[in-house]
């Protein structure tokens, strides 16, 4: 059996192998290869500062939490895809501290929404591209690549990454929930 390697090793890994690829740089700077491969959305998260907050090992069942810069999701604020359907950013004027990362809110009542339940309105999988936990490894998102499903918020890589995740939501989904959080280790 071969042993997984942790987030960094993997990162790591995939600098020397992309260090003969190629890639590009989309408006919102997130990382668009000109493959997709696991190795590859590892050095995407790496290269957008991204982190996971807690270690598998440090908690049972761990809620890990896609953060840039302490803040979780790019700074979209998570209550309004629920109630506005549709993404709204957040603002630094309304935050909450969640799980170890800030989370940013457009208004005072989204933020104490979430406050007092934020298992509801918190993404699945941390936060990570759910597309991408469903084939086994994670990598960062876009915030206007999204859908609600079961009153549970899937964020995506990009709205490519969402076209195939919308092919087939339910496989995806039982894919992801399969991997998650073993994709961590």
């Amino acid at each position: 059996m071969i042993p997984r390697l942790s987030l960094t090793q993997r990162s790591l890994a995939a600098l020397l192998f992309l260090s003969l690829g190629t890639f590009a740089c989309n408006k919102t700077s997130t990382r668009v290869f000109s493959s997709e491969s696991a190795a590859e959305a590892d050095v995407a998260a790496a290269a957008d500062g991204v982190s996971a907050v807690a270690e598998p090992s440090e908690q049972t069942e761990p809620y890990v939490v896609y953060e840039e810069d302490g803040v979780a999701i790019k700074g979209a604020d998570p209550v309004a895809y629920f109630t506005d359907a549709e993404y709204v950013p957040g603002s630094s004027e309304f935050t909450h501290d969640w799980e170890g990362v800030t989370w940013q809110f457009a208004s005072a009542e989204n933020r104490d929404r979430f406050a007092s339940s934020p298992e509801q309105y918190a993404p699945q999988y941390g936060g990570f591209c759910a597309w991408a936990v469903s084939q086994g490894y994670i990598a960062p998102i876009d915030p206007e690549a999204w859908t609600v499903v079961d009153n549970r918020l899937y964020l995506n890589f990009n709205q490519k990454i969402q076209e195939r995740w919308l092919k087939d939501v339910p496989d995806n989904i039982a894919d992801a929930d399969e991997n998650w959080p073993d994709v961590l280790l």
